[in-house]
């Protein structure tokens, strides 16, 4: 069980590294003639393939904040966190169905222009620079901190600095090709990362049943793990009563049984998948039936996740628990790291290859949006309103640079504070307070014509300051159970109301004010979008494609229930 890297684990890596930048190279040689086509470099307008675009979506959202933090989740609170990717492939559905009709026919490449087209430029303008603040020191800064931090762990410390230079790196090389590069490229990432992560999983199954004594079996091991922790495998968590301990309140805080799903996943999954330049844009360069097929794809691949990124952290638990994981350090978020040290030489770099192959996918997608939105909505608007194609394509190129290098400089002694509340908080943290605000601001503008740009303005600002209160100061202002909801004890000498419901109620009075704002204005707003049915239609084979996954979803929540 030696914990750092063996010579064959870092010939399997190298093998890794050396297939993805020999494809990618060559997906660039073939691009070349195109290589000053700004649409091309962006969007990979009308070259990418429906398994394309989906292994891309996975691939970009799947990253070290899954695997070392809902591995943790896992270990912590068990298979509810799957409701995360589960309820995602739902979202993924309604985005498929109704979002990206709106956005192709009204030729939407970026979300701001989204905005501007739907409300005004103010609108657009602000969102845009809140989207380059969020993308960079947020969203890249912690996969690049985390994802450096792990895999520093797993080779036994010493080389956190090397390791992030050469994760950024790497990054770079791809994302410099343009999206149709990272979006290819991609598709060797997912099956790295998949491949990877059922070795892991396969692993941690059979030595729970070696340890338990069932035989190197996975399932006998995961009924060892159903057997030693079946509160682990209830989808819903039960609400506090008044002799509850502090660690049930705590998953209860963390994911308040039902009432998750009457409100804050929904807002999360639904502002995610569909109002994100970071993973609409790669749909966003397709026709309709690849983007949806696509799009559906990434839904079945995202009901596999949790199998990847869950289980090993609910068998750490119980390893933990027997006492057979003395290696486990840093809490629940050292559940994934210490899982690794049962793999066997050479699988251990398998791993280590699918946790580079997430971190570096997403960082590679996050800097790509991060030049389209900086290039196309404020470089070519305010500053060079007449650059040509091939200037388009040197201005995002040299945005993919000084995004990786403000990330580098931020994470390079954390001056976030990352490491001090976790990369998964701290990405939830501060996004989540405005998902509330975003998300009703595209819903009302794609399907109620009478949404107004004030009623935007006010409900993006309204969202975040609702979420503010809520999150932190209604307990103090209002008192600890009102008729909106009840705040339990955080264990920290303070009170919370759950983030889900949160964000559940700043939704809530977000939309009903700009409902209310709305109605002020005329009937149809003159920028308001058309719809007709033709656009909501579906081919055979995409309903048989959502038919699939929503059977497949019932099944799971009908056993674990």
């Amino acid at each position: 069980m030696n914990k750092n890297l063996a010579f064959a684990d870092y010939m399997v890596f190298i093998v890794y590294f050396v297939i993805v930048a020999g494809y990618g190279y060559s997906i660039y040689r073939k691009r070349k003639k195109n290589e000053h086509d700004a649409k091309a470099y962006f969007l990979a307008e009308g070259t990418l393939t429906w398994w394309a675009i989906g292994a891309s979506l996975i691939a970009s959202n799947i990253s070290a904040e899954q695997f070392i933090g809902m591995s943790g989740e896992g270990f912590f609170l068990g298979i509810a966190v799957a409701a995360y990717e589960w309820i995602a492939a739902i979202a993924l559905i309604i985005v498929a169905v109704w979002f990206i009709p709106v956005y192709l026919k009204n030729h939407i490449y970026t979300m701001p222009q989204f905005l501007k087209t739907r409300y005004n430029e103010s609108v657009a303008l602000i969102m845009a620079i809140f989207w380059l603040f969020l993308y960079v020191f947020v969203n890249l800064t912690s996969i690049l901190y985390l994802g450096a931090v792990a895999i520093n762990g797993i080779a036994g410390g010493g080389y956190l600095h090397t390791i992030m230079i050469g994760l950024s790196i790497f990054a770079l090389l791809i994302s410099l090709g343009g999206m149709k590069v990272v979006a290819y490229t991609d598709v060797i990432q997912v099956a790295v990362l998949i491949i990877g992560g059922l070795v892991t999983t396969y692993i941690a199954l059979t030595t729970v049943g070696e340890y338990f004594g069932v035989g190197h079996n996975a399932i006998a091991g995961f009924k060892v793990l159903m057997h030693e922790a079946p509160e682990h495998f209830k989808m819903i968590i039960p609400k506090p009563t008044t002799g509850s301990t502090q660690i049930e309140i705590n998953k209860y805080l963390t994911f308040p049984g039902l009432l998750s799903y009457l409100a804050g996943i929904w807002i999360i999954n639904l502002n995610y998948w569909g109002c994100n330049q970071y993973i609409t844009q790669r749909a966003l360069g397709a026709d309709l039936q690849t983007a949806r097929t696509g799009i559906l794809f990434a839904g079945l691949l995202k009901l596999l996740m949790p199998v990847i990124v869950m289980l090993p952290g609910i068998a750490a638990f119980v390893l933990y628990q027997g006492g057979h994981l003395p290696q486990l350090v840093g809490g629940k978020d050292g559940a994934y790291s210490a899982v690794l040290t049962f793999l066997p030489t050479g699988l251990k770099g398998l791993s280590v290859a699918a946790l580079t192959a997430a971190i570096v996918a997403s960082l590679a997608g996050k800097v790509n949006s991060i030049s389209t939105i900086y290039t196309l909505d404020i470089h070519k608007k305010y500053f060079q309103k007449e650059s040509s194609e091939k200037s388009q394509v040197y201005t995002g190129r040299i945005a993919v640079f000084a995004a990786m290098i403000l990330a580098v400089l931020f994470t390079w002694n954390d001056l976030l504070g990352i490491g001090g509340v976790g990369g998964f908080t701290y990405i939830q943290k501060y996004t989540g307070f405005i998902s509330p605000g975003v998300f009703a601001m595209f819903f009302l503008g794609m399907f109620w014509q009478r949404t107004t740009g004030w009623a935007a303005i006010v409900g993006v600002v309204m969202g975040f300051v609702l979420s503010v209160i809520f999150n932190e100061l209604a307990p103090g202002w209002f008192g600890n159970e009102t008729f909106l909801y009840t705040a339990y004890p955080n264990g920290k000498g303070g009170f919370e109301i759950p983030f889900h419901i949160c964000m559940g109620l700043s939704f809530l009075f977000t939309m009903i004010t700009m409902i209310l704002i709305s109605l002020g204005g005329p009937k149809v707003n003159p920028k308001a979008f058309i719809l007709d049915k033709e656009m909501f239609k579906l081919k055979p084979q995409t309903t048989v494609l959502i038919v699939v996954t929503l059977l497949i979803i019932a099944a799971l929540y009908v056993k674990f229930w």
